[in-house]
């Protein structure tokens, strides 16, 4: 890893942006953007910029750093940008989304939270470009920060200079309830799989479970620990290393502090980052209401068999069952029953050419597979790397791997 320069970069943005509602024109609130430029000390002003967009939703982008190298791909982006670490409305050192402030109803805090989707992202960014006097960047976004890059794409495609996605090319104008039933399946399929490579995990979840149903396993704090908690930690298993992770949590005694503490440290719903839970259904649909999809669509064999663990599935159940979500509830059930604008317009992304590439994992469980085919058939200049050897978390993991492959799909096509 170079040395690097830091710059940090603030801006006043529109709550309510005037290309997307009409309310922008009554609402004169603003929000803080925060994002931080880094460049490889000497040569690197002089670069063209890269947007990093975080997967999330909720995530803020990566702190960075040299040692150990953080994010892991920096210092090959380095090596033909400045990167622009963003952190989205609602994170980091952006204005926050914390605990529900004192004194705002339920339907304010709906209402608000209804415009912290990709679509709103973008226009922030837009703005960021313009305040740093960029002409066109380039993108790269991770899972979530893909959806970002296509309603990009969809929105400002003449501003994208090329697009790099990692596991995350999203569906277009498919019903949500296909997307969370996919979703399902997928985590069925990996379930499966990990009690294939460890199969004494079945009988050791199967017990655990049991255990929280009798009401003797907690979390930390003192929180009780339910069934539908503790199988939430299958996220694991959408990621490289994860099932391995996972075995090495079940191998433990679950009444010990040690499978505790685990067990919380992989749970993907808490009070720490409550934009993820509140609008994770949202920023699938492309249009329309979600009403609870994952409650609403988990296949059969879920109810039967226990051992099956859930992925991101963000039902009525984590805003009942976690302490931290709990204060969320009236909001997120007002955004389930909002009917959502289109996030892509399909029209637009068949005549956009810009240089496009994007890495499409086998088994991932967030965003599947064969999804991110049919979007990639939409985009005249997209190219794809469709590949088993990585999971949803590639990207990272793989040092700069993940990202020279999608430079080079873009640079040497």
């Amino acid at each position: 890893m170079p040395a690097l320069d830091l710059l940090e970069h603030r801006l006043e943005v529109p709550l309510v942006h005037a290309a997307l509602s009409s309310e922008a024109a009554h609402d004169g609130r603003t929000l803080t953007v925060f994002a931080r430029e880094v460049r490889r000390r000497g040569d690197g002003a002089d670069r063209p910029a890269l947007l990093f967009l975080q997967g999330g939703p909720g995530g803020e982008s990566p702190r960075p750093g040299v040692l150990p190298a953080n994010p892991p791909w920096l210092a090959r982006a380095l090596e033909d940008f400045r990167v622009i670490l963003l952190d989205q409305r609602g994170t980091g050192l952006s204005t926050p989304v914390g605990a529900p402030p004192v004194g705002r109803s339920a339907v304010e805090l709906a209402q608000d939270l209804t415009h912290y989707r990709a679509d709103a992202i973008v226009e922030d960014a837009e703005l960021l470009r313009e305040h740093l006097g960029v002409e066109q960047w380039s993108l790269l976004g991770q899972s979530f920060g893909g959806f970002c890059s296509l309603s990009y794409l969809s929105a400002h495609p003449e501003r994208v200079a090329e697009a790099f996605i990692a596991g995350g090319l999203p569906p277009v104008a498919m019903p949500v309830d296909e997307i969370y039933a996919a979703t399902y399946e997928q985590m069925a399929v990996l379930s499966h799989r990990h009690y294939r490579d460890y199969p004494g995990d079945r009988d050791r979840l199967l017990a655990a479970l049991d255990l929280c149903d009798a009401g003797e396993l907690t979390l930390p704090g003192g929180e009780p620990l339910t069934a539908q908690t503790l199988r939430s930690i299958g996220g694991q298993l959408g990621t490289t290393g994860g099932s391995e992770a996972l075995h090495y949590l079940l191998e433990r005694d679950p009444r010990s502090p040690a499978f505790r503490y685990g067990v919380a440290s992989l749970l993907p719903f808490d009070g720490a980052s409550p934009l993820y839970t509140l609008v994770h259904e949202a920023c699938y649909a492309d249009g329309g209401v979600t009403g609870w999809s994952s409650d609403r669509v988990p296949p059969t064999a879920f109810a039967e068999d226990r051992s099956l663990l859930l992925g991101e599935h963000p039902g009525r159940w984590v805003f009942a069952e976690r302490t931290d979500l709990r204060p969320w509830a009236k909001t997120a059930e007002l955004l389930a029953a909002h009917d959502w604008p289109r996030l892509y317009d399909a029209e637009v992304l068949a005549r956009t050419h810009t240089p496009c590439s994007a890495a499409i994992y086998v088994d991932d469980p967030f965003v599947l597979e064969a999804h991110s085919r049919a979007t990639a058939q939409l985009l005249p200049g997209m190219r794809t790397w469709v590949t088993n050897e990585w999971l949803h978390n590639g990207l990272r993991l793989s040092g700069g791997v993940v990202l020279d492959r999608l430079i080079s799909l873009v640079r040497d096509r």
